[in-house]
């Protein structure tokens, strides 16, 4: 290197003393539990009786947590299966009443609320038809199957007045929580780019359950399970544990798995939309099981004019983060903690594109940017970034209790119908975008996703 060649390194350097000193670090330990989260016992007319509707491996979870929350109690269980009427059993008490029909529920008058856990195909008739009988219900993600299932569902709460909580529980999230707070403090200057992503690499986490042994059409009620919708298969234990990987039954990654990114950043960002565009990519690549939903999804959307890169995989892991980026600083959100770093967003060094200069103009471009830049500079504040982490994440329990208060004082839940409504049409078009192989768009004036 000859002495009237600068490196981009010299330049650099030359500025560690003028950008208002190193950056500082801070760490914040969140409490585990939400402020909003009872924890007193309620008084026996407060107590909340919910019926269970799906008794699976998400519903044995919502059904074991929500009966350890103060005046909750489970008065009923149904499902299709008779092996999960003894699950219900177990987990609530052995004389618990159990059906096959979960109408059975809707028409027991001393069953206040539904929490409800059952294949994507079911939500809307299941979601209808209780808050047709005058109850509330907590429904799992994503909201709907279709985007017409979802209109019909949004038109059916509204109708009724009943309460209906979407089951992606990032929005009771305190990590999320404190992201948003961040947002809203505008302390991430102009939103530039939103990204997130999760992957598993397992047969498990890529929904090869294994069926129930003894599964059998005397045990299950396998044409109800079918539905109306598709047509009739032959009796499948596969189909029946697997349903996530076949479009007829479920929503896929898309509504297993981007469906809590996309329901987390619509919460942090304050966004209570569907986006406008989505453009997606992927494939089978792995799980080559029968399956024909895919195993890899990538989806580029646009959320009015903010771009959303989200990213899915089942066969590599990776932990479930977001990384949202600002003109003043970027955010990273995990699932226990969230992470601030700031940026000037300035100059803090010569340029060293002046690099290219003659020795003398170089040295005078120095002394006229030391003399603008040097004083102010110094007047910087220090930087700090912020760590916040949490010892233990448990967001379903909060979200089941913002049912659940809600159910006891009218109250309006954390994710609404029409929350959970916009966050599935983005599930939604990242689907039909595949399917499609060619860019999508929302057209909100007639409620459909177009080419």
């Amino acid at each position: 290197m000859t002495k009237s060649n600068f490196s981009r390194r010299e330049f650099l350097g030359v500025s560690a003393a003028v950008a208002g000193g190193s950056l500082a670090a801070r760490n914040v330990l969140l409490s585990q539990e939400s402020e909003t989260l009872p924890t007193r016992r309620a008084a026996p007319s407060d107590t909340v009786k919910f019926g269970m509707i799906g008794v699976g491996m998400q519903g044995s979870g919502l059904l074991g947590t929500s009966i350890h929350l103060p005046g909750v109690e489970c008065a009923g269980a149904a499902d299709l299966y008779d092996g999960r009427h003894t699950l219900a059993r177990e987990i609530v008490r052995p004389d618990l009443p159990v059906t096959r029909r979960y109408r059975d529920l809707l028409d027991n008058k001393n069953i206040d609320c539904i929490v409800a856990a059952v294949p994507d195909h079911w939500h809307r008739q299941v979601v209808i038809d209780t808050v047709s009988a005058g109850k509330d219900i907590y429904c799992e993600k994503p909201m709907s199957h279709t985007a017409a299932d979802g209109f019909a569902m949004v038109d059916a709460a509204k109708r009724s007045g009943r309460i209906v909580q979407i089951g992606s529980q990032r929005v009771s999230s305190q990590t999320c929580a404190k992201a948003r707070e961040i947002v809203a403090q505008g302390m991430l200057g102009d939103l530039m780019l939103v990204e997130g992503w999760l992957g598993r690499n397992d047969p498990t986490g890529a929904w090869q359950y294994p069926p129930p042994f003894d599964l059998s059409p005397q045990n299950l009620d396998w044409d109800t399970w079918q539905g109306d919708v598709v047509p009739k298969r032959p009796f499948n234990p596969l189909i029946f544990a697997r349903w996530r990987c076949w479009k007829e039954y479920g929503t896929g990654v898309a509504g297993d798995l981007l469906v809590h990114l996309i329901s987390g950043m619509m919460f942090m960002l304050g966004i209570n939309e569907p986006p406008r565009q989505a453009a997606a990519v992927g494939g089978i690549r792995h799980w080559k099981d029968g399956r024909n939903m895919p195993d890899v999804h990538g989806v580029v959307y646009y959320f009015g004019d903010l771009p959303v890169y989200m990213r899915l995989n089942l066969a590599t892991e990776m932990p479930e983060t977001y990384r949202i980026q600002g003109s003043k600083g970027l955010l990273e959100v995990g699932g226990s903690s969230v992470s601030f770093t700031p940026q000037l967003g300035i100059d803090t060094y010569p340029s060293y594109y002046t690099g290219s200069f003659p020795r003398a103009m170089r040295e005078e471009y120095l002394r006229r940017w030391h003399a603008e830049n040097d004083e102010k500079l110094a007047r910087l504040p220090p930087q700090e970034s912020i760590s916040y982490r949490m010892p233990d994440f448990d967001d379903t329990r909060p979200h089941l209790a913002n049912f659940f208060d809600a159910v006891r004082t009218r109250k309006p839940v954390v994710e609404d119908v029409v929350f959970g409504h916009h966050a599935a049409l983005a599930c939604h078009m990242a689907n039909e975008s595949y399917f499609r192989k060619t860019a999508v768009t929302w057209d909100g004036a007639s409620g459909t996703i177009r080419s």
